[in-house]
């Protein structure tokens, strides 16, 4: 009897082991897991502000008020603060980044240098602007190869989690992981262009803006109702294969980020913790021939807008980008557009899919405004205009300052020497103008046909 008694207590203990064992692995899997989705976030989130950084400095170069060149270029130099902080975050610091790094720095130096001076008194030099198209030039290409890194990794579905694994072993040659290898690529265009004398780099400030999120709202999901809305946004019959876990302490809002790959396509979204939004969406897979218009692939990107309960939108952007639509809509409260709360939609032009979705901007500023009525009329406002801008369309909107406060502006539309199409943004208290986009011709087409 003596015997079975030991018998049972060492199944027992083997039994207690095994489920110890079971625990550390589960838990060891899910701190991997969320490690993944974190550098899955900040990698995308860098992409995007590497586009829009290039997008912007674009903007600038065509702007010829030096009231709008200051705003610009704070904006310049804010997302270059937030790319710069988006590397940080990535398992990195094993490899050799410091030229694009430097990169970032001497964009936010000179940008932020610039925009804090006296412009009236001390215009942009020939020398200055010239600087400007050199940045503008080398943000396309950092761009594009990082363009081509998301589209390995989502391509691919490669893990950042074994990029920080290689780089903590002993061996120092990496080029078999795509990864480090993409990103040495990309780190080596940075070096033609990071020479720190050209710039005069110096510290790079710190941004201050916080991160509210004002429209999450509704009950907390758990993770399989988020993997349900996933579903639904990756049009997926079913959850499935799809991915993922819970945001770590780090994120600015407590989300689900989660991806899935199947037949050659693959798809990444967060999703808010909170009410189960989706924040953004990605997806990867080959593309045909275009056979919708932009038209066409509008209505998509509007019916994908109903569907995530985003109402009142309305489109104030467009452009195309190979067999890409690309759309940007703003809410409209008593007919004022709000560009706080701007959403972008990607639409595949061979079939309608929705290919990317952002609505991170409008999740984080949506709330509801007291708009005060302009002091300005329609009129006095286009009166404020160059004598050689034919306007085509005004809207009252509300846009951000230099100084991050929402201000009501004449949003005008207007063509010069009846080719170059230009959106200006005339305060509609003060008639100063705030700001200046030239659209390209893809934009102000389809802007003007609608």
């Amino acid at each position: 009897m003596y015997k079975w008694v030991i018998i049972g207590v060492l199944a027992l203990a083997l039994t207690g082991t095994a489920f110890w064992g079971y625990n550390e692995r589960q838990e060891k899997n899910d701190i991997k897991i969320q490690a993944e989705n974190n550098y899955q976030r900040s990698f995308h989130e860098l992409t995007y502000r590497i586009d829009t950084l290039h997008d912007k400095i674009g903007a600038t170069l065509a702007m010829n008020s030096r009231d709008s060149l200051s705003p610009q270029l704070a904006e310049i130099w804010r997302l270059s603060s937030e790319a710069h902080t988006d590397v940080g975050q990535l398992p990195l610091a094993l490899l050799p980044f410091e030229k694009t790094e430097k990169f970032l720095t001497n964009i936010g130096d000179f940008t932020y240098k610039t925009a804090v001076r006296d412009l009236d008194k001390e215009p942009l030099s020939d020398e200055e602007m010239q600087r400007l198209e050199k940045l503008h030039d080398n943000a396309g290409q950092i761009k594009d190869e990082l363009r081509n890194v998301q589209n390995t990794v989502l391509g691919d579905n490669l893990h950042w989690t074994d990029v920080e694994l290689a780089l903590s072993d002993d061996e120092p040659d990496h080029s078999d992981n795509t990864i480090i290898s993409s990103f040495q690529t990309v780190e080596d265009t940075s070096g033609g262009f990071s020479d720190e004398k050209e710039f005069n780099s110096g510290a790079l400030p710190a941004s201050n803006e916080e991160h509210k999120f004002e429209g999450v709202t509704g009950k907390r999901i758990n993770q399989k109702q988020a993997k349900t809305v996933a579903a639904k946004a990756f049009d997926l019959n079913t959850i499935s294969g799809i991915e993922g876990g819970k945001s770590g302490k780090g994120s600015d809002v407590p989300l689900y980020s989660l991806s899935y790959q199947k037949d050659g396509e693959s798809g990444y979204a967060d999703i808010s913790q909170k009410g189960g939004h989706v924040l953004t969406l990605m997806m990867q897979r080959e593309r045909e021939e275009p056979k919708l218009g932009l038209h066409d692939a509008q209505q998509k990107a509007q019916d994908f807008l109903e569907e995530q309960k985003l109402t009142d939108m309305e489109m104030v952007q467009s452009s195309q980008y190979d067999s890409v639509g690309i759309f940007f809509f703003v809410p409209v409260q008593n007919d004022v557009r709000i560009y706080a709360d701007i959403v972008q939609v990607k639409v595949a032009l061979d079939n309608g899919d929705i290919l990317g979705y952002n609505a991170r901007d409008y999740f984080m500023n949506h709330h509801e405004r007291d708009i005060q009525k302009p002091k300005l009329t329609e009129e006095q406002a286009t009166e404020k205009l160059n004598q050689n801008v034919k306007v085509q369309e005004t809207h009252l909107a509300l846009i951000e300052n230099d100084t991050h406060e929402e201000t009501l502006v004449y949003e005008i539309m207007g063509t010069r020497n009846d080719d170059d199409t230009y959106r200006i943004y005339v305060n509609a208290d003060t008639g100063k103008e705030e700001e200046i986009e030239k659209q390209t011709t893809t934009e102000a087409r389809f802007l003007q046909s609608t």
